[in-house]
């Protein structure tokens, strides 16, 4: 069985694949996240997975590299991670009471057989409508600046956010449902890594 290797910094994706049952090394990228106006949410989403996997994948040649990206966009503009906690407030203002995509994309790769997948979700997030005083409050209980759209919908995402259609785990990072059946494809099953 070959090993697989996680390629992000993310705790919220190392969460989720240890809660499906894989063992999995964890390894950060050295690149940097790119952003094109051009693209669409998903072909940003797919560029940044297969620059962060690649990276990895250098060096780990003979493991099975899985590497994302997530970025969440409301009427066709992506909105990233916020520089500072200012930015983060008025992120979530603009979010407040509206409904937007969230993408995630994923690449799985082997460089020593040259196997590769991609696959990408889109969930839509609708948000309460947030006073000042609850963004303030969610703020202090969150951390926002490592975070597309400056939330998580794990945690205290309940108090923000008012439905979620399609896959949770998706938001918080990491396809689940679609990443399983990906990795079972590479001989990669959950307690069996």
């Amino acid at each position: 069985m070959p090993l697989l290797v996680l390629a992000s910094s993310s705790p919220r994706r190392a969460a989720l694949l240890a809660e499906g049952g894989f063992e999995f090394e964890t390894v950060s990228p050295c690149v940097a996240e790119l952003f094109d106006v051009a693209l669409t949410l998903s072909e940003v989403t797919l560029l940044n997975a297969i620059r962060k996997g690649m990276s990895v994948a250098q060096t780990h040649p003979d493991a099975v590299v899985i590497a994302a990206d997530t970025l969440v966009a409301l009427a066709d503009e992506i909105i990233g991670k916020p520089v500072d906690l200012n930015e983060a407030a008025q992120t979530l203002r603009r979010l407040s009471g509206r409904t937007h995509e969230v993408c995630s994309a994923v690449l799985i790769y082997h460089q020593t057989s040259g196997r590769s997948a991609v696959l990408h979700d889109i969930s839509r997030v609708r948000f309460r409508r947030l006073s000042s005083e609850k963004i303030k409050n969610y703020l202090a209980k969150v951390d926002p600046l490592d975070k597309a759209g400056a939330y998580a919908a794990q945690g205290s995402g309940t108090e923000i956010i008012a439905k979620i259609e399609g896959s949770f785990t998706n938001v918080v990072g990491l396809p689940m449902e679609k990443t399983i059946a990906a990795l079972a494809k590479f001989g990669i099953r959950p307690g069996e890594a």
